[in-house]
Formats: C-alpha cells, structure tokens, sequence
C-alpha cells in the first residue's frame, strides 16, 4: 500500500498499531532518533504505554570526505567502527579518536539538551523498539543498531513509517523484528512520504520527552 501521512503525529499513530503486541510490558523501551523520529516514537509509546527516551547517534566521517562513515557513536559511550572503511582509508587511531572526541561533545551537548540530567535508561536485557520518522539509507539505524547490541539489548525491533523497499530488506536480516507501515519501492527520500515534514526542533524534542515522561503507567 502506497499513501502519504498527514505529518509525524498520524505516522506515530499508525505506527503504533503494528506494535499492539508490546503494549503494557515492563520488558519494552521505546528509543527514538532525534529529531524526527520523537515524534514518531512518542505516540508509539504513548499508545503501547511504555517509556519514550532518545537515542543519540553521530556519524564518524572520513577527515576530507565527510560523507563516508568510518563508524559512529552512539548514547552509553558506544563506539562503533567500520573496519573496512577504516584499514581501505588507512586512518590512525590518533584520527580516529580526534574525530571522536569531536563528534562526542556535540552527542553529549544534545543529550543535555534533550535529556536533561536524567540517566539514559538502561537497554540491558531489554526488548528496546528503535523509532525514526523514515529509512532511506539506513546507516544512522544500523549504527543505533550496532550500538544497542554493545549495550546488551535483549531485543532489537526497528520500527518506522517509511522505508525504502531495498533498505528494509537488508535490515531484516540484521535485526530481531522490522516493523514498516510501508516500504515503497519508488523511494526518493523520506519527505516525500509526509504532506507536512517540517523540522523538529530541539525545543519539540525536550517537551515530547517531558510530556512522555509524566505518563501514567498503567500495569498489565
């Protein structure tokens, strides 16, 4: 089925209808990736009640060609590489760490930003559900992705909107459940899947993770 969402709100809604089965569950972490997947990931947390927090990822890209990824780091303190990248470019460790170091202090200046004081809640164990508003690539989700298996997660289920048809075949196989309200295979990029795609902005994001927060739990 081929449609367009009224904007992140419907999307999140409709969404959260695939994952009816994880409602209620004191096992079950919505993560979202900031921006545009907080809205998203808050209605599916609010309709499955279950908690809603963010999940930081930075791409670590090559000194002097930016747009390839050599790895990325993620919320917990993860580091992720891509060796392949890494040994073919012949790029040091010293390079690494330096871009690292650069690409954490931003992570660490949208945790504060988003999060507050509070503690990254613990994805250990955990069926954590990995929300983005759309999947074209798919690079920044498989790092999150990668970074969440470091952090011990029981379970990994990616949940989104959109994606690419190509996109979220390989991902399948790569995690324990993918979730698509649909996969279009005419995949230009995400907006064009929404009628209103305008930017989250951090203020967005920090209400929508405040509002979350003071949700009522109910038990099962």
């Amino acid at each position: 089925m081929t449609m367009r969402f009224r904007d992140r709100t419907e999307a999140g809604q409709m969404l959260a209808k695939k994952l009816a089965r994880y409602a209620n569950r004191t096992d079950v972490l919505v993560l979202a990736l900031p921006r545009g997947g907080v809205p998203v990931g808050y209605e599916v947390a609010q309709a499955i009640n279950v908690p809603l927090d963010v999940f930081v990822v930075r791409k670590l890209g090559v000194p002097g060609h930016e747009e390839l990824a050599m790895g990325a780091i993620a919320s917990g303190g993860v580091r992720v590489l891509n060796r392949s990248v890494v040994e073919g470019s012949q790029i040091s460790d010293a390079v690494i760490d330096a871009v690292a170091a650069r690409e954490m202090r931003e992570l660490e200046r949208r945790e504060r930003a988003y999060r507050g004081d509070r503690p990254m809640p613990a994805a250990q164990g955990c069926t954590v559900i990995l929300v983005d508003d759309g999947i074209a690539t798919g690079a920044t989700m498989r790092a999150a992705v990668q970074a969440l298996r470091q952090l011990e997660a029981g379970r990994i289920v990616v949940a989104t909107p959109t994606a690419a048809l190509s996109t979220a075949q390989e991902m399948r196989a790569d995690v324990d459940e993918f979730v698509a309200v649909m996969t279009p295979v005419d995949f230009a990029g995400v907006g064009q899947w929404y009628d209103n795609f305008s930017q989250t902005t951090d203020e967005e994001v920090r209400e929508l993770l405040e509002k979350a927060s003071q949700l009522p739990r109910s038990t099962p």
